[in-house]
């Protein structure tokens, strides 16, 4: 099995092109298999560029656990940047199809390369039943949540994919690591959740960390970094515009006065390399 690993703000999957490689049916497992950063290729986990019927390619994400998720930011401005360069379709915009359905990407090249990709990540998921949680608003906005001995205030946000974003004084890995695992299993989301931790630095600007569902904490979210940007706007932290910053680098998001959420990151191609799938693959 041939494959690229890329990365978007330090969010890295191995990427399959599905027009040219056919897989086994047990994706899970490759999945598992490939992710692992001591035995594997290593990565958050594995990402299926296919052909579509209503875009210009179809992405499929697995977690480095084996379950598959609906959407994952970082993934599909890499997704666009491998259609882009390696000539699927060389257009300036973009359509991916995902989980959350069509969105579209602007590519900005160089050199007949992708550097950096904006994406139309749709309309934030403000109701507390579609995001999915037990929590009642819409959205669930700064509601009581008791983990590990903890009272938080949380707000709940769905980016085709569920986010629940803590405002803190400091990100910390007490915050990450202890408490992270325990939000994303909390009964109050039903489907896990990711768990987001914020640390306002102004009105156009903050530190975000994450503990993904499935995953663990990564570099970077995509989805949660909207998520979050929409959560800070709600809560009064921030501008509609603004510069999160990630262990794996920068994202610029805009919640739009249209209601659309746009990011602007970077995707980058570290290498490519061919997986021997076990025999019982």
């Amino acid at each position: 099995m041939r494959f690229t690993k890329m990365h978007g703000a330090g969010n890295d999957y191995v990427y399959v092109n599905c027009f040219e490689e056919k897989l086994p049916s047990d994706l899970a497992a490759i999945a598992q298999a490939v992710s692992d950063r001591h035995t594997g290729i290593g990565g958050d986990g594995l990402i299926l560029i296919c052909p579509s019927e209503k875009a210009d390619a179809r992405m499929r994400m697995f977690n480095a656990d084996g379950s598959e998720s609906e959407m994952c930011g970082n993934g599909v401005r890499c997704v666009a940047k491998y259609v882009y360069d390696h000539g699927i379709a060389t257009k300036d915009e973009l359509e991916i199809e995902t989980g959350r359905g069509v969105l579209k990407l602007q590519m900005f090249a160089e050199n007949g390369l992708v550097e950096q990709v904006r994406v139309n990540m749709g309309e934030p998921i403000l109701e507390a039943a579609l995001i999915p949680t037990t929590f009642e608003g819409t959205p669930p906005l700064n509601v009581a949540l008791n983990v590990g001995g903890k009272n938080l205030n949380v707000t709940c946000i769905s980016m085709g994919n569920p986010h629940c974003i803590t405002f803190v004084d400091e990100v910390t890995d007490d915050w990450v690591h202890g408490v992270g695992p325990q939000i994303e299993v909390h009964p109050a989301f039903p489907n896990r959740i990711n768990a987001e931790f914020i640390q306002i630095v102004s009105r156009s600007e903050m530190i975000m960390r994450v503990w993904e569902r499935g995953s663990g904490e990564t570099q970077a979210c995509g989805t949660g970094a909207c998520a979050a940007a929409v959560a800070a706007v709600l809560n009064g932290h921030t501008d509609r515009t603004v510069l999160c910053h990630l262990p794996g680098g920068d994202l610029t998001l805009e919640w739009a006065e249209t209601g659309e959420v746009y990011m602007t990151g970077p995707a980058v191609e570290v290498f490519q390399g061919e997986w021997q799938l076990a025999v019982s693959d």
